[in-house]
């Protein structure tokens, strides 16, 4: 569910975003938010273009 959340969030962004913004637009711990993005990276869904800042792979 969190996975989910965390990608509807970053779909939303025009740009890039940091796990604490991530976790403060979707009402998340940010903690949830690290592990869910840690799912995500693992399974090469997201990619970071900047220092501490992901979006969604194209």
């Amino acid at each position: 569910m969190s996975v989910e959340k965390v990608l509807a969030v970053m779909s939303a962004s025009d740009k890039p975003l940091t796990a604490g913004k991530i976790a403060e637009l979707a009402g998340l711990d940010k903690k949830v938010v690290e592990k869910a993005m840690n799912e995500l990276k693992k399974a090469d869904k997201i990619v970071s273009p900047i220092r501490c800042a992901w979006e969604i792979k194209k």
